[in-house]
């Protein structure tokens, strides 16, 4: 049987004691019933699990033609199948993330070009963090990959507040070059606070000891670069972007314009804008000042059943899982 170790084969004699002796009462092996010799491979700390089961894999034909044709070689348990099935699931989880982000910032802007702008800022942000990743050694695992699925929410918030302030100036009437300058520059303070409270958030968990922190901070410290990454994003490509592709508004006809009428765009951008003056309505807003007493009284309640549940409900060091194996062990 040949093994790998440090990325280089090596034959079990070189790793093991092999000598040729009595059968072991102690030990059996059956595999579908018939009697076999069980070859456990274990991976190195560090090393690519996926990897190494290919690079086996690829030995196996050559270990075979060397044994007897009596003597069948199989591979009874490939522990890289969840682990492979896991990693595909968490990737689709990914990309699904990315489309809805971009499908929810095209509905609330309803312009291809606009919404095209912060959308950018996911990918770039993205491969950013591949990069840094890299260099620190990191490997792309669950807990890397389910980082980068929750960074796609965080790395476009910039992008979009940036952009809003910047459409504000060119539907004013300003230029659009010196908006993007300008808009970029007002809300530069903004940004740079919105991105120092999320990286806050994660500071504890970097800092963390024992088990947890070793098991989390690749988790912490990836999506902590994708949101930082997503700064400097928001802050020079964003406002590029908005100078060249933004358009011009044109003039609205009547100087005060009712909501959706006289404004530029198609029939989507103006239903939208219908929409959303319907939502800013604060009918909703009075009727909660009229009730104080019955607003702060529901806040209250929420409070309690927050610390009910946290309290109530089962809690775990990792959510258990099916993977489709069943594990048993017999001690006589």
């Amino acid at each position: 049987m040949v093994a790998y170790r440090d990325g280089a084969a090596v034959r079990l004699s070189d790793v093991a004691e092999v000598e040729a002796s009595v059968e072991d009462l102690h030990n059996q092996g059956l595999v579908n019933g018939k009697p076999a010799v069980l070859v456990i491979l274990w991976r190195q700390p560090g090393a690519n699990i996926i990897d190494t089961v290919e690079r086996v894999k690829a030995a196996l034909p050559q270990l075979e033609a060397s044994i007897p044709r009596a003597i069948n070689v199989e591979l009874t348990l490939d522990r890289t199948t969840t682990i492979r099935s896991s990693l595909h699931e968490v990737e689709r989880t990914l990309v699904v993330a990315i489309c809805l982000v971009v499908l929810v910032v095209f509905a609330f802007l309803r312009s291809l070009p606009a919404a095209l702008i912060p959308s950018v800022a996911v990918p770039v942000s993205l491969i950013g963090t591949f990069g840094v990743m890299y260099l620190l050694g990191y490997s792309l695992d669950n807990l890397s990959l389910m980082a980068l699925t929750i960074s796609t929410g965080f790395v476009i918030d910039d992008a979009i507040v940036v952009l809003e302030n910047i459409t504000r100036h060119i539907e004013a009437g300003m230029p659009r070059m010196r908006a993007a300058l300008q808009g970029a520059s007002e809300v530069t303070f903004t940004v740079l606070s919105m991105t120092l409270s999320l990286v806050a958030v994660f500071v504890p968990i970097l800092l963390m000891g024992g088990i947890e922190g070793r098991l989390y901070r690749e988790f912490a410290m990836t999506l902590s670069v994708a949101i930082t990454i997503s700064l400097a994003v928001s802050l020079t490509t964003t406002p590029m972007m908005c100078a060249y592709l933004l358009p011009q508004p044109r003039p609205y006809p009547n100087p005060t314009p009712l909501a959706g009428e006289g404004m530029s765009g198609g029939r989507l951008y103006r239903a939208g804008e219908r929409a959303l003056a319907k939502i800013l309505d604060d009918r909703s807003l009075r009727r909660a000042l009229r009730w104080p007493g019955l607003v702060m009284l529901s806040l209250l309640a929420t409070l309690c059943f927050a610390v009910h549940l946290f309290i109530n409900l089962p809690k775990g060091f990792i959510p258990e899982q099916d993977n489709g194996l069943i594990w048993g062990f017999f001690h006589a």
